[in-house]
Formats: C-alpha cells, structure tokens, sequence
C-alpha cells in the first residue's frame, strides 16, 4: 500500500514540474519587480529582447533591442511595433519606433487595456530585407 502511495506521489510531483516547465516555455515574459516584464523574440536573420513597462494597462513604453543570431548588435532601418488583441481581434495602428543607440528602439503608447495581446515587431534590415516576429504578452 505504501508503494503505490508513494508511485502517486511521485508521478504528482513529475505532473507539478511539467506543467511548471511548459509555463515557463512559453514566450509570455517574465515579470520584475517593477511590472515591467521582458520577452526575446527570434527567427532566423534576427532577435529582439522586448521589455514593456508596466506590464498593466494605462500608458506603457516598449523598448526594444536587436541582434543578429550570433548575438551581435543589428543595426536595422527601421521597427514598427503592432499589437492585436487576441481577444476581440482589435488591431491597433502600427507604430513606429524611435531609434535609440545602434540596436536599440523604443515605443510610447499613451493607453493599451488589460488583456492578452500579440506583440509582432516589424524589422527592415534593409531596402530588400525585412524581418517580421511576433509574440504574446499579457496586460494586466
């Protein structure tokens, strides 16, 4: 009797570990002390780290930063910044970014409500190259 407690036990605890693994595989960002939270996004020609502060709704800023896929600085034309609600389907109008140093870009929004929300990043790396990535991000 005490084996098979023991058996349940322990596929409990393997149950607990996974479903906390899966949550942390998701793209969804991790959030800091200070509400913001940040998420990395990546394809094959391009990476962005992404952190939006606060993560809840009202006004928040999107600061971007790019690298190639050997983790060096990219230095793109330009970034526009989108979000969908995934809920309703709402688009907001694109947003374009301003530059900040080399690799770095950042968005103002003056009020973004709590939800899920798809995060897609528009890259132009050149006249001929353009990088598209999305992710989800949670408003709360």
């Amino acid at each position: 009797m005490s084996t098979i407690k023991l058996h349940m036990t322990t596929r409990r605890a393997i149950l607990g570990i996974a479903a906390l693994l899966s949550v942390a595989a998701t793209p969804m960002a991790a959030a800091t002390d200070d509400d913001s939270f940040f998420t990395h996004l990546h394809t094959e020609k391009a990476m962005a780290n992404v952190t939006v502060s606060p993560g809840r709704a009202g006004p928040l800023e999107i600061a971007i930063q790019l690298e190639t896929t050997d983790e060096t600085p990219l230095t793109a034309k330009a970034v526009s910044v989108t979000l969908v609600d995934t809920q309703s389907g709402r688009t907001l109008a694109p947003v374009e970014a301003s530059r900040e140093g080399e690799d770095g870009w950042r968005v103002k929004l003056a009020q973004l409500t709590p939800g899920r929300w798809m995060l897609g990043l528009g890259i132009s790396i050149s006249e001929a190259d353009h990088v598209n990535i999305e992710s989800p991000i949670l408003i709360k």
